[in-house]
């Protein structure tokens, strides 16, 4: 069998600073599909933290990975409850905790300043499928959290936790004016759903 011989083809060298390929950002509006500010766990791992973790080291995971909330997980690795950065930051549950156990701060971890379970509220995501973003934004209007759980049910009618919405992305998908009421300067960072409800409906926040 003949072989043929290829001479390798040279590498390109730079000749000037070259540009950076980044992706497009996200431009939504208030008519977009309310799917498309998904964070989606078939697709994105979720950020989980031990329920034993120390609070500093878990405010700390949330910075290095760009969250602002953390699924709290126990020793057998079910999911208890979830961490937020208002919860890590502020001082009311961190207080609350020290004071019950008799513990100094850094003794405190997720488990003891997590919300647990029973006291969320979450939306069906055949439920979020029928919405536009206007329509989720406006329903959720006395929503005083920035976090949405999402959930769905298998095939065993098992319920599992899809993904998440947050307001803060909602707020950055649709760039600096959630519409044509708002006038084109900075908006300042929505903390829940019940500030980017004042933004759709022409209110500054």
């Amino acid at each position: 069998m003949i072989q043929m011989m290829h001479s390798p083809k040279p590498l390109v060298q730079f000749g000037a600073t070259p540009l950076l390929t980044q992706p497009a950002a996200k431009q939504l509006s208030p008519e977009s599909p309310a799917i498309s500010v998904l964070t989606d766990f078939s697709v994105v791992m979720p950020q989980s933290v031990a329920d034993d973790t120390p609070i500093d080291e878990a405010h700390l995971k949330m910075r290095h990975g760009g969250v602002r909330l953390l699924f709290v997980m126990d020793n057998k690795d079910h999911c208890v409850g979830v961490l937020t950065a208002k919860e890590v930051i502020g001082t009311r549950r961190i207080n609350l905790a020290m004071q019950q156990r008799n513990i100094d701060r850094q003794e405190v971890t997720a488990g003891m300043i997590m919300t647990p379970w029973h006291t969320l509220s979450a939306m069906p995501i055949t439920q979020l499928s029928s919405l536009t973003i206007e329509d989720l934004v406006l329903s959720m209007e006395s929503f005083t959290e920035q976090h949405l759980l999402v959930t769905e049910q298998n095939a065993s009618q098992e319920l599992s936790v899809r993904g998440i919405i947050s307001a803060t992305d909602i707020q950055n998908a649709m760039g600096k004016r959630a519409n044509t009421k708002v006038p084109d300067t900075v908006v300042p960072i929505a903390s829940s759903f019940a500030d980017i409800c004042k933004v759709i409906t022409g209110h500054d926040l």
